[in-house]
């Protein structure tokens, strides 16, 4: 075996590795193991049990990632019409749709057992509700209905309480203030990508509402609506003694700056101001979550 291996000539092992790597979309992952992370930390009463924490980001990741490379499965024919999906390991040719298939539904059989096993059934459970909402509702929706970008913010929202699950054993409504600051966050931030790339949605077929007829005012006003929502719900950790004062400023000033970013492109709808709201919510997001940790009050 080892002398088959030396065989394969090392740009064809780095390019499949690539292709590994983009199957398991490693931005999403990253968010959604980072995102567990913090709500493990959030939710841990005094230091966090590193034992516990390691397996929780390890089965999260497996989770996130197989769902990842079954929906460039399932959007195969899709991605080959886009120009910034069309290099994928499928539509490229590099690799079999079977293949895709077997790899995507091992990491995630493998992520959901791990959590079973080494964290809780709850864990596990709210993983396997975020991968099925991804895989099975959210990924063929999008196909269907604009509606798919509200259901797509689903398992993205639900790390954080899988990851407060895993400190305590249960769900509680602090668990669920995350997941409602994670639901607002992710509508506004997807938006902004839907219309940077709504030209290559509409060759792909997917009805996204950047697509639609009519869209650029209602892209915008949907963008304001809900970085409206995410400035109160992000308020909501510092009233109920999850996070202090130091946090409730620095949430009140990020959010009112993205709140403002989104007003700017609900008035003038274009690719630059659209870049701007993703930037701001690349900055928003991680800011706020270090700022909720940094000034976590004792549970």
């Amino acid at each position: 075996m080892n002398q088959n291996i030396q065989s394969i000539p090392k740009t064809t092992i780095r390019q499949r590795l690539h292709d590994y790597r983009e199957l398991v979309k490693p931005g999403i992952t990253t968010m959604v193991v980072l995102t567990a992370l913090a709500g493990f930390y959030l939710g841990s009463a005094g230091q966090m049990e590193l034992v516990r924490l390691f397996p929780l980001l390890l089965g999260t990741g497996l989770v996130a990632g197989g769902g990842g490379a079954l929906n460039n499965f399932m959007e195969r024919d899709a991605d080959s019409k886009m120009r910034r999906t069309r290099n994928r390991p499928l539509p490229a040719g590099r690799m079999s749709p079977v293949h895709v298939m077997i790899f995507g539904g091992v990491l995630s059989a493998s992520g959901l057992l791990f959590l079973a096993f080494t964290i809780n059934g709850i864990t596990a459970i709210l993983a396997g509700i975020s991968w099925i909402s991804y895989v099975f509702i959210y990924t063929p929706l999008k196909r269907i209905s604009p509606m798919a970008t509200l259901i797509g913010a689903v398992p993205g929202a639900l790390p954080p309480v899988g990851g407060w699950a895993a400190a305590t054993g249960q769900i509680t409504y602090p668990a669920w203030i995350l997941f409602a600051i994670l639901f607002m966050w992710q509508l506004p931030h997807f938006l902004a990508i839907a219309w940077l790339c709504k030209d290559d949605y509409a060759r792909g077929g997917f009805p996204m509402l950047t697509v639609l007829r009519n869209s650029r005012q209602l892209t915008g006003r949907q963008m304001t609506l809900y970085s409206a929502g995410l400035l109160v719900v992000s308020l909501l950790p510092a009233l109920i003694g999850l996070a202090g004062m130091l946090y409730l400023i620095g949430a009140f000033t990020a959010g009112l700056v993205f709140l403002g970013v989104n007003i700017v492109v609900a008035r003038t709808t274009t690719k630059v101001n659209a870049r701007r709201v993703l930037w701001a919510s690349i900055f928003y997001l991680p800011f706020v979550l270090i700022l909720m940790m940094i000034d976590k009050m004792p549970l």
